[in-house]
């Protein structure tokens, strides 16, 4: 069985490499889209139906919350939080 840190890095390079969410892409959403989306993903669904993320249209997906399970889920949030993360330290640099 894979543990967290090893499903979050796949999925984070299945999303640069099949989903085309660069790093230059990243670097468009700087007004905290990327953890606003991840921080809705980690959220259990229950309690997130009426969350509005601008970035991502007028609510979060449903049917991105409607086909993952806990695990899925979970997972592609805590890609999001790697890409954010990336973002800022390139955003640092001189």
């Amino acid at each position: 069985m894979k543990t967290g840190a090893e499903l979050i890095a796949e999925e984070r390079h299945r999303q640069v490499t099949v989903g085309g969410w660069t790093p230059e892409h990243d670097d468009k959403h700087c007004d905290g889209e990327l953890s606003d989306v991840a921080a809705a993903l980690a959220v259990h669904p229950d309690t997130t139906s009426e969350i509005s993320i601008p970035v991502w249209g007028s609510k979060l997906d449903d049917k991105l919350r409607a086909r993952c399970d806990d695990i899925r889920r979970l997972t592609i949030a805590g890609a999001l939080i790697a890409a954010e993360i990336d973002r800022l330290q390139r955003a640092m640099q001189p």
